[in-house]
């Protein structure tokens, strides 16, 4: 999967494009239906019932409902997921302290190299939709091993190894989650016909008003705007790491720590 060029616009941009290919093809349709309607099947399309608007209203509406709690959820798991990792690396850090100061600066170092990995070369991966887990960090593997193998000799040395261990596995698993989230997205079929059923109730809107020129680029034009928020909204969501108003590493950032040499 890799990230289209409308996703990594910035946001006035998408919204630009947006908006702008909305009402081009509003236009199209405004158009269309004034030709078919002064045609000589024209009374046939002038015909058409207002009721038409109120199940392909409803059919729309939920279509839109559905994906929007996909992206929603989505951009939901992704901030869970972050928010473990840096939780679950915070008490890694916390936890070193017990350790004598070789093994807390080693410990204190691995979080570091791997924060500063994540954010620099894992973090763009996942806005392009590459990232994947074949890759291993090494980093937080070595800061497993070493916390296994660090001699605990008091209670309390024991104790924070077995925290730590488990810290560590608990930020695997957030980044495991994290990659996995960031390569979903709003698949090309679901897109497709949310853009054919739009297209729908564009006509129907436009052929329920062709009576009146007017009246029918003015509703055409008011649904235009509505549809092109909605596909807005759920475009700058779709894909939680990418984009201006991206899930960020900042979280982790906070954690990363400072006196790790």
């Amino acid at each position: 999967m890799t990230s289209t060029w409308l996703h990594s616009l910035p946001l006035g941009l998408m919204a630009l494009a947006t908006f702008a290919l909305t009402f081009l093809v509003g236009a199209v349709i405004h158009v269309v239906t004034g030709w078919l309607a002064a045609s000589r099947h024209g009374r046939a399309y002038r015909a058409i019932s207002p009721g038409l608007l109120s199940p392909l209203g409803v059919i729309f509406g939920l279509f839109i409902a559905f994906t929007a709690a996909q992206v929603w959820n989505d951009t939901e798991r992704a901030n869970i997921a972050v928010d473990t990792e840096a939780g679950a690396l915070r008490s890694v850090v916390v936890m070193s302290a017990v350790f004598p100061e070789d093994a807390q600066k080693q410990l204190r170092a691995l979080i570091h190299d791997y924060i500063e990995y994540t954010t620099s070369t894992e973090w763009p991966m996942m806005g392009q939709g590459s990232a994947t887990l074949k890759i291993s960090p090494p980093a937080l593997n070595k800061a497993l091993q070493l916390a296994l193998a660090l001699p605990a000799v008091t209670p309390g040395q024991q104790t924070a190894q077995r925290q730590v261990a488990t810290s560590l596995e608990v930020a695997l698993e957030a980044r495991r989650q994290r990659i996995l989230i960031s390569r979903s997205e709003v698949n090309g079929v679901k897109w497709l016909c949310l853009i054919f059923l739009a297209a729908c109730l564009m006509f129907a809107i436009a052929l329920v008003h062709c009576d009146n020129r007017l009246t029918s680029a003015v509703a055409t034009g008011l649904f235009c705007a509505a549809l092109a928020t909605t596909m807005l909204l759920i475009l700058s969501h779709d894909r939680p790491f990418t984009g201006e108003i991206a899930v960020s590493p900042e979280p982790l950032m906070q954690v990363m720590p400072a006196d790790h040499g």
